[in-house]
């Protein structure tokens, strides 16, 4: 049977499985301003939280209007619909749809990558520090995972990575990089993927690409054609609002794409994730706000940080690393207490403390809490 690359649907899949579904209970939506998209901050329950990177104005009023729509469609699969986002994605790349498979967040993306190209004598090698969940998912198939610390300039040591990854199934680089939101440089990446073995798969995730502002950046899926070991993985949890829903994507050439989906299960992207990415998609005002609200926030907050006397690793993404000068585990505590929940602990840079950029009012009350903190 051939399966239809890029969309591992409940058809195609059952036929090799058999049908079956679960039962899930539809979670209740709750009402948003459809007027006037993110003029303010989600609701919460008053603490203030800057530790996931998330974007706290939500989706856009069309995502919200779609997924509204879409309960509507909650009795079927996805399946045309999957397929239909897949399309769309397509055409916002310049690329075929046997190139693009999504996935229940970039998280399913990497868990596929790691299933599908390292093992017990095929050895993982990324970063350090860096975005740790491809590492989990290798520890589930006994892979060997080799991490090269960042260099100087908290880029990935794409040197040392190209020596590690002789032999290598898999090679992870995320770009701007979790936790120290740091780029590396395209010249440096461009050369990388050219003198990698062509044996030697590489997963560029670009989770936070809408972010990245610097000339120096610049993604990597057009270059996806010269390269069949290219795997770029995309998510629709930061710029567009929706960590919550579950959906990113991988771009590959065709057979990466099939060998990434026969890892999957079918409909792993529900419906309304479905609705309010396609909705995403075609609205460009919301990325654009999203770009400079981010933008002038940051340097607000870097702006207090330079009076206070606090140095901190140029951002290129959503979050920004602080240098405390002392150890970070504590203050995380201590902020906590203060209802102020801020990133956790990454041991390569244990008196850096990770901070989401949240809205004006947040970065305040965050600012509040750190003087208090910082001064016990």
């Amino acid at each position: 049977m051939t399966m239809q690359a890029g969309a591992l649907s409940r058809r195609a899949f059952a036929q090799l499985l058999g049908a079956g579904a679960a039962l899930i209970s539809a979670p209740q939506l709750v009402a948003g301003n459809f007027t006037e998209p993110g003029r303010t901050a989600r609701k919460s329950s008053g603490v203030v939280r800057l530790s996931s990177n998330e974007n706290p104005y939500g989706p856009s009023a069309a995502a919200l209007v779609a997924m509204r729509e879409a309960f509507d469609l909650a009795w079927r699969y996805p399946d045309e619909h999957a397929e239909a986002l897949i399309a769309d994605l397509a055409r916002l790349h310049g690329v075929a749809g046997d190139r693009v498979l999504i996935g229940d967040g970039s998280s399913e993306i990497l868990k596929l990558a790691a299933a599908a190209y390292t093992g017990p004598d095929r050895k993982l090698v990324m970063a350090d520090p860096t975005f740790e969940a491809i590492a989990f998912c290798a520890h589930a198939t006994r892979a060997a995972i080799v991490k090269v610390p960042l260099d100087a300039s908290y880029g990935h040591d794409l040197s040392k990575m190209l020596d590690a990854a002789k032999g290598a199934g898999l090679v992870y680089i995320c770009n701007p990089n979790n936790p120290t939101a740091s780029i590396t440089p395209k010249s440096a990446l461009r050369a990388f993927l050219d003198a990698v073995p062509a044996t030697t798969m590489v997963l560029v995730d670009e989770a936070y690409h809408h972010y990245a502002e610097s000339a120096e950046y610049e993604s990597v899926i057009p270059l996806v054609a010269p390269h069949p070991n290219l795997i770029v993985s995309r998510t629709f949890s930061k710029i567009f609002g929706m960590a919550g829903l579950r959906l990113g994507y991988a771009v590959a050439q065709p057979a990466a794409i099939q060998r990434l989906g026969e890892e999957g299960v079918w409909d792993s992207v529900n419906i309304m994730a479905i609705a309010a990415a396609r909705a995403s998609i075609g609205d460009a005002q919301h990325v654009a706000l999203g770009k400079k609200r981010n933008r002038e926030t940051k340097a607000r907050l870097c702006n207090t940080l330079d009076g206070l006397g606090y140095r901190y690793i140029p951002s290129e993404a959503n979050f920004l690393m602080i240098d405390l000068r002392r150890d970070v585990k504590p203050v995380i505590g201590a902020m906590k207490a203060k209802r102020v929940e801020v990133g956790r602990l990454f041991p390569p840079l244990p008196h850096h403390l990770r901070i989401t950029i949240g809205t004006p009012e947040q970065m305040d009350a965050f600012v509040a809490a750190f003087k208090d903190v910082m001064a016990a």
